[in-house]
């Protein structure tokens, strides 16, 4: 008899997960499909596609993440939500589609600055008009971090990996800004997190 491969789990994604889809809900009220950068466990993707079944929710991860992502849709039984697709953000070629919104969850701080720059250069052709993309995280703000838990988290993610940390919110959005993306909104979250969102033009 085969062990049943267990579903990865983060509690992080269980903690934030109702005040993040606040703030998605009206966001997202009126779209259609959604990609998810870095979906890691598939924890977010399932309970979203579940709360918003309007949405057509596109997974997406390394390869290595792929397996635990669809147990979790598996466990679901949910129809909206689709199998991850591999998606490196600093590969040349991305898949040849566009979505009316681009998600993505804690992840531009693992990213090194050449990843999140390979994003945002990407970001465009994956967005339709007036696409969104909307992405929840720690940022700093004119250089600042805005408070001592990011600044000792900013030195633990730069230890474990000198090229990752808390990236500053005026160099995301002059990236968004070369990429055809206008600054929308910053909504304050929970633990000195942010969820900042950027419109196509």
């Amino acid at each position: 008899m085969q062990n049943t491969p267990a579903k990865p789990y983060a509690p992080s994604c269980e903690e934030n997960k109702e005040v993040i889809l606040k703030v998605l809900s009206p966001l997202f009220a009126n779209k259609h499909s959604v990609l998810e950068i870095g979906s890691g466990t598939g924890q977010h993707a399932v309970y979203f596609a579940q709360q918003m079944p309007h949405l057509q929710w596109q997974t997406s991860d390394l390869p290595e993440n792929h397996d635990g992502i669809r147990l979790w849709i598996k466990d679901s039984g949910l129809q909206n939500v689709a199998e991850p697709i591999e998606l490196n953000v600093s590969a040349r070629q991305w898949p040849n589609c566009q979505y009316d919104a681009i998600f993505t969850a804690n992840s531009f701080h693992i990213m090194s600055q050449k990843n999140v720059s390979d994003l945002f250069a990407h970001i465009a052709q994956q967005l339709k008009p007036q696409g969104l993309l909307v992405v929840y995280g720690p940022f700093n703000f004119k250089g600042e971090f805005t408070s001592p838990s990011n600044q000792q988290f900013d030195a633990f993610l730069k230890n474990r990996d000198p090229k990752s940390g808390i990236k500053d919110f005026e160099w995301l959005n002059e990236l968004a800004t070369e990429a055809g993306l206008m600054f929308k909104q910053d909504f304050a979250m929970p633990q000195n997190n942010r969820i900042l969102c950027w419109q196509k033009l």
